[in-house]
């Protein structure tokens, strides 16, 4: 046994000792997954954190289980001297979805946090900056669940032209724009 194994499952008996419903797996060296229930992750961040020196919030990513109806957040963070990445998965409820913020244990967990919202439809309790982030006037279902219907939202929205009769040369566009000659890379003059 390598000794990063080692160390991954020494991690994962002082979390399974603290959090006892905690699913760790040892994915391979440098990767634990771990499934919490919900209600546990602001306490496991905070001891991931503080207790074990996973210091660094690499992302937050939202997978839609529209089969279970379940979203599933996963939260992916990194320890800098033990060179292990978690990923943290817990699932919340799709027709309800609520989760607690972790803003109070990164600042940077916002701005993840707001694209989810906007995405996604989760609402972060706790996190007072969940107004339109990269929408505008979106009036639709949230874009990223699955049963959003992408092909019907850009035949009601979009005009649907045949072919490319609309095409224009940029170089021409920009040259009349900004006065700026442009060189046709693609003519056989050199």
């Amino acid at each position: 046994m390598s000794d990063e194994l080692k160390q991954e499952q020494e991690i994962a008996r002082i979390i399974h000792t603290t959090f006892k419903t905690a699913e760790v797996d040892i994915k391979r060296a440098g990767r634990l997954s771990i499934k919490l229930r919900s209600d546990l992750l602001p306490p496991f961040i905070s001891y991931l954190r503080d207790y074990l020196q996973f210091k660094h919030l690499v992302l937050i990513s939202c997978v839609d289980w529209i089969e279970d109806n379940e979203f599933e957040l996963v939260y992916h963070v990194y320890s800098y001297e033990k060179k292990i990445h978690v990923m943290i998965k817990v699932r919340i409820d799709r027709e309800n979805p609520k989760m607690q913020t972790i803003l109070p244990f990164w600042d940077h967990a916002g701005t993840y946090e707001r694209e989810i919202h906007e995405m996604n439809g989760v609402f972060f309790e706790g996190n007072p900056d969940l107004g339109e982030f990269i929408l505008e006037d979106w009036d639709n279902i949230p874009p990223m669940r699955r049963d959003f219907n992408t092909v019907k939202y850009v035949n009601e929205v979009y005009e649907w032209r045949k072919g490319r009769e609309d095409k224009q040369d940029v170089r021409e566009t920009i040259s009349k724009e900004y006065g700026e000659i442009i060189p046709d890379f693609d003519s056989e003059e050199k």
